[in-house]
This record gives structure tokens, sequence and C-alpha cells, in this order.
């Protein structure tokens, strides 16, 4: 006898239950340490690959500062991933808190749309959209 390999339908967080109940914080908390783990996997394949590069040195100047560009975009990547890190620890001590979820600037819910699009979300849409209008405004002056 053959057994069907079981498919576990994975949990998404529902609007019927109450907002940040325990079975939301631990999706989320699940959802940011992946990510987490993710990123740190990828910055140390990365390294890893690109460490040979260091011990090569061109005699070519256009060589050298192809190097050089690659050497940049890897270093903004590497401080991007850095600091989503960061924000990902900070969302992981919200959720221990009893912070997650809600706007730290109006105290309301995000939303649960929101947050799984963007999990380390901190404001709610309207508070981020007001927070982009006025650092446009802040630049066009």
């Amino acid at each position: 006898m053959v057994k069907k390999p079981t498919t576990k339908k994975k949990y998404t967080p529902s609007t019927k239950e109450k907002y940040m109940c325990a079975k939301h914080k631990k999706f989320f908390t699940d959802e940011l340490l992946n990510w987490k783990r993710d990123i740190i996997k990828a910055n140390n394949l990365g390294n890893i690959l690109n460490s040979s590069d260091d011990n090569v040195s061109s005699a070519d100047i256009v060589d050298q500062a192809s190097s050089y560009t690659d050497k940049s975009v890897e270093i903004k990547a590497l401080n991007r991933s850095r600091k989503l890190i960061s924000k990902i620890n900070s969302a992981l001590q919200r959720i221990k808190d009893g912070t997650y979820g809600y706007c730290e600037e109006t105290g309301e819910p995000i939303g649960l749309k929101r947050l799984m699009a963007r999990p380390v979300a901190t404001l709610s849409i309207e508070a981020q959209e007001k927070h982009e209008r006025d650092e446009k405004i802040f630049i066009d002056d």
C-alpha cells in the first residue's frame, strides 16, 4: 500500500480572527525568521562566491574599474541586507512586546494585507502616504 503525501495547507492570517491573535503572531514570527535566514544564507553564499575575486589584481585599468564597480554594488546590497535584518529584528521584538501590527504614529492596526506584503511595516498605509507626501514637500522646498 502506497501512502499519499499529505499536503498540509499553509496557514494564512484571516480578518475573521482577532487581530494579532496568537496564530497571527506565530505566522509573522515564522515569516520574519524565514526571511532573515534566507537573507543571511544568500549573503553568505555571495561572500563565498566573491571572495576569490579579491585575490585577482589586473593590470588593465578597465578591469580594475569594473571590479571596483562590482564591489561597490555588492557592498550597497550587503548594507541594504543589514538594514533589512535590523528591521526584521525590530519587528520580532515588537511581536514579543505586543506592539507588532500597530502603526507607530497612530496606534491603529496596520492591517493583515499590508503586513503580509511588508512584514516589517511600522506605519499604516495612511500614515506611510502622509510621511511620503511630507518627505516630497520637504525635498521640493
